[in-house]
């Protein structure tokens, strides 16, 4: 299959979502609210989830959709003003839409892993978004566990990171055997992307998380260090450091459990459309222990430990560094 028609739907729908996250950004700033787990949440991480599933729902409606949020906590009194604002936003995109609208979307997104499904972040790097930095709105397609399309919106992401004053805001997307591209947030032509080029700096360059507390630091320094990657990293919120290795402006991005054994597994919708990015880019995703990344077996990878993302070049000294302080 083309998937083309799946295609052209999500770049539209995740353009939409954008446009409204922006909007929301720059009337809101740094407003959040507190999920109950602790975890910040916006009134765009709402409106963008309530804009793609609408899409989705429209054009696809036996597909259940995996996503991040849910509208329980909106619909709750103590939030009746921040579902207006939601509304409202989402009416700025969708303007028949009603606050009933509004949730019934938001809920589309509680849907459970089947032979064909979608997942979605509405915002990945709700932090960095609050702070005024990265994020990515990301929605990918499964098939039988495989990875089918994946789309990934990034706002805030320079065309090119050595200009950090070059135009912001790019679209990557990646459809299973016919490469990645990467388009203007503003149009235009898309744009080829492939791990060929890379430069000498580049090559031996870390991205990794703001958060620090994403993972275990001292393995992962200890890693880098074994080796030879060049400080310093370059350090970017959200999904985002997938497309920045897809383009070859890092070599690697890993996130190791704390500690090693730990039983905490990664949630789908934060890996799944960079996932599929970088690898049509001709880099390699697996977990720790060199296995792919399993789609097929719930809203975790419970059969993974670990992320290793890399342009595929130094991806098996990475696992062995990986191996060696395992076993420590």
């Amino acid at each position: 299959m083309s998937y083309q028609q799946e295609k052209q739907l999500a770049i539209a729908a995740v353009t939409a979502a954008a446009q409204l996250c922006e909007q929301v950004r720059q009337e809101q700033g740094s407003s959040a609210m507190k999920k109950p787990d602790r975890s910040p949440v916006t009134v765009a991480d709402f409106g963008a989830q309530a804009v793609i599933c609408q899409a989705l729902a429209s054009a696809f409606p036996e597909d259940p959709v995996v996503a991040e949020e849910d509208s329980a906590f909106l619909r709750s009194p103590a939030n009746i003003e921040q579902l207006s604002l939601v509304t409202n936003y989402v009416q700025a995109q969708i303007p028949s839409a009603t606050t009933e609208d509004v949730t019934t979307w938001i809920d589309r997104g509680n849907g459970t892993v089947a032979s064909r499904y979608w997942t979605l972040d509405p915002i990945d790097g709700t932090k960095g978004y609050v702070r005024g930095d990265q994020y990515a709105i990301a929605l990918a397609l499964v098939e039988e566990g495989e990875l089918k399309l994946g789309i990934m919106g990034c706002p805030a992401l320079p065309i090119n990171l050595t200009q950090p004053d070059s135009e912001k805001g790019v679209i990557f997307v990646a459809v299973k055997g016919q490469g990645t591209t990467m388009i203007s947030l503003k149009g235009g032509e898309p744009q080829s992307i492939a791990l060929t080029n890379t430069d000498e700096v580049a090559s031996r360059r870390l991205i990794e998380s703001v958060e620090v507390e994403h993972g275990n630091a001292a393995v992962q320094k200890a890693v880098v260090q074994d080796i030879g990657l060049i400080p310093p990293s370059l350090r970017i919120d959200s999904m985002a450091k997938y497309g920045v290795v897809a383009r070859g402006e890092a070599a690697l991005y890993i996130r190791l459990p704390l500690p090693l054994a730990s039983e905490k597994r990664q949630n789908i919708w934060d890996h799944a459309a960079g996932t599929i990015v970088l690898e049509e880019a001709g880099g390699r995703v697996t977990d720790m222990y060199g296995k792919p990344l399993d789609f097929s077996c719930g809203a975790k990878l419970f059969n993974n430990q670990g992320i290793i993302a890399s342009n595929g070049e130094i991806h098996e000294t990475v696992l062995a560094a990986v191996a060696q302080r395992i076993k420590e």
